[in-house]
C-alpha cells in the first residue's frame, strides 16, 4: 500500500527516520544500521528520510551503502539549511540561493546518487526570505538534482508562501500524541494545500512507548528537552499510562497505538501523512508497520486525546526553531 503526498509524490505508508541511525539517542553499529535498512525495504518501508547534519554527513554515507545496491526501490528524502549543532546549543541555519546549491552537491555525493526524491529545507533561515531559498530549490528540480520539494517546522504562512513559488509535496514537524501544535494552523493549510505531512518523532522521542522513565534513560539531546526535565517527565509519564493502557485493550503494543491515533487524526483533518519513527533495530520496525492494522475506537481516541491535552513542558527551549514559536 502506497500514500501520496503533495506534488503526486508517492510513498510507503509507513517512513522510516534514519536520524536514530546516529549516535543522537546511543550508540550505533553501521552493520546492524545497514541491515535495518535493509530489513525496511524486504517488508515494504521504503521512504528513507536522513538529513545532510546528521552525523555530520555520515548518516546520508551510511544511506548511500543502501543505495549502492537498492537505489531503485526507495524513495529518497534528505535536508539542508542547519549549519550549526542544535544538539550542543549551536541553531545556525543558511537558506540562501548559492547555500542551496553549494548544499545539494554535496548530499548528492555523500548519497552517491545523481537525484533525491524528496528534498526539504530542514529549518528556515529567518534572515533569508523564503521566495528566495523555495525559489532555489525549484531550479535544483528544474536541473533533475531533485523530483519534489518539502519543508520542515515551517508556519501556514510560510507554507502559503512557498506554495507559490513551486509546488510542495510535503511538510515535516513534529506532530505526535503529546506533539499537537502544528495542529493549530499548519496541518489545516497542509490540508487546503494540498501538501502532504510528514510527522518526524510520532513516538515522541521514544518516551510514547514507554521505554523511558526516568532521566537516567536519557541522552545528552534528549535530556535538554524541557519536557524530559525532571518535574516534566514524571507528570508526563501520565500519558504514557494511557497509552499502555489503550494498548492492552486493542493487543497492541504502546508504540503501535501512538502510531495509529496518528492516522486517524491525520485522517480527521483531511491531511494525507506519513509518520517516520526512527529505529536500530529490524524487529522495531516489523512493530511500527504492524500499526497500519490496529483499529482505536472514539472512546480509545477520546482517552488518547485527554492524555496528550495535559502534557507538562515545551517541545523546544528556543520557540523560533519550530512552527509553534513563530506563529
Amino acid at each position: 500500500m502506497s500514500v501520496t503526498l503533495g506534488d503526486q509524490l508517492t510513498v510507503s505508508d509507513l517512513g522510516f527516520g534514519a536520524m536514530a541511525l546516529t549516535p543522537v539517542y546511543g550508540q550505533v553499529d553501521d552493520a546492524e544500521s545497514l541491515a535495518t535498512l535493509n530489513h525496511c525495504l524486504d517488508v515494504g518501508v521504503t521512504f528513507i528520510d536522513t538529513a545532510d547534519v546528521y552525523g555530520g554527513g555520515d548518516n546520508e554515507r551510511l544511506i548511500a551503502a543502501l543505495l549502492a545496491d537498492r537505489r531503485d526501490e526507495v524513495v529518497l528524502a534528505t535536508k539542508f539549511g542547519i549549519t550549526g549543532n542544535p544538539s550542543a546549543g549551536d541553531r545556525s541555519t543558511r537558506g540562501d540561493a548559492a547555500y542551496v546549491h553549494q548544499a545539494v552537491d554535496a548530499s548528492l555525493k555523500r548519497l552517491g546518487t545523481d537525484v533525491i526524491d524528496l528534498y526539504y529545507m530542514h529549518r528556515r533561515d529567518l534572515a533569508v526570505p523564503i521566495e528566495e531559498t523555495v525559489g532555489a530549490m525549484a531550479e535544483l528540480v528544474r536541473a533533475g538534482k531533485v523530483r519534489h520539494l518539502g519543508l520542515s517546522e515551517v508556519t501556514a504562512d510560510e507554507l502559503r508562501a512557498a506554495v507559490a513559488v513551486h509546488p510542495i509535496a510535503a511538510v515535516q514537524s513534529e506532530w505526535s500524541i503529546w506533539s499537537r501544535d502544528v495542529e493549530a494552523n499548519v496541518v489545516p493549510a497542509a490540508a487546503e494545500l494540498g501538501v502532504g505531512f510528514v510527522p518526524y518523532s510520532p513516538l515522541g522521542r521514544g518516551f510514547l512507548t514507554g521505554t523511558v522513565r526516568s532521566t537516567a534513560d536519557l541522552g545528552q539531546f534528549r535530556g535538554a528537552l524541557p519536557r524530559f526535565s525532571d518535574s516534566a517527565l514524571q507528570s508526563n509519564l501520565a500519558v504514557v499510562e494511557v497509552i499502555s493502557a489503550v494498548a492492552q485493550q486493542v493487543d497492541a503494543t504502546a508504540a503501535q497505538v501512538a502510531l495509529a491515533w496518528l492516522r486517524y487524526r491525520a485522517h480527521a483533518l483531511g491531511v494525507a501523512s506519513v509518520p517516520i519513527p526512527g529505529t536500530r533495530r529490524a524487529a522495531r520496525v516489523d512493530e511500527n508497520l504492524a500499526s497500519l492494522n490496529v483499529t482505536l475506537t472514539g472512546e480509545h481516541l477520546d482517552a488518547l486525546d485527554a492524555a496528550g491535552a495535559q502534557v507538562s513542558g515545551q517541545r523546544f527551549a528556543d520557540p523560533t526553531w519550530i512552527s509553534a514559536g513563530r506563529e
